[in-house]
């Protein structure tokens, strides 16, 4: 199994909850501080390098996920309850409580998901764009396609439940074997 690399940045460390799962092959570096109950899915790199980043309370960063800030200008705040799904692109944004973001989504440097939102797989949200609550965005660059339904909303929530069940079933069952 591959060991998760926590680097340092200058004099910063990360700062991860006991409690956070972390799957193989992750990189955190610097100003990090990932909260309880959240879980880090195999070869995502989080670098709090130039700038901090904040994930909140039972939110999942799934596989191969790229996170990053910009220098003095853009942080990256990510709050509770988020689905992020695989190989997503978060730079610089803020993404509140019980937001979804598609698998290969990107969001770039200020754009703004407020709660109970969700970003379609694939899509590109621009720099400085605000999505609003309960709004669907889709496309590239992404636009508003239309409100969400109560149930779609709930399902955000149940999203990230859902994560932190697989995070601890995967804890209990991953182990480093040669038997092949």
């Amino acid at each position: 199994m591959k060991e998760n690399k926590i680097y340092p940045y200058l004099k910063t460390k990360p700062e991860i909850d006991d409690t956070v799962f972390l799957a193989p092959g992750v990189k955190i570096v610097g100003d990090v501080k990932i909260k309880a109950g959240s879980s880090i899915w195999y070869n995502t790199v989080i670098r709090g390098d130039v700038n901090h980043i904040r994930i909140g309370e039972n939110t999942n960063v799934q596989d191969l996920s790229m996170l990053h800030v910009t220098f003095e200008k853009y942080p990256l705040i990510i709050g509770n309850d988020v689905t992020i799904g695989h190989s997503v692109t978060l730079h610089g944004c803020i993404l509140e409580d019980r937001t979804f973001i598609g698998m290969g989504a990107t969001i770039l440097d200020g754009a703004v998901i407020e709660s109970n939102s969700m970003v379609a797989a694939g899509a590109l949200v621009k720099q400085g764009y605000i999505v609003p609550s309960g709004k669907l965005v889709a496309g590239v660059p992404a636009k508003i396609i239309r409100d969400l339904t109560i149930d779609e909303i709930n399902n955000i929530a149940d999203s990230a439940k859902r994560y932190k069940k697989y995070a601890e079933l995967t804890l209990k069952s991953l182990k480093v074997t040669d038997d092949l």
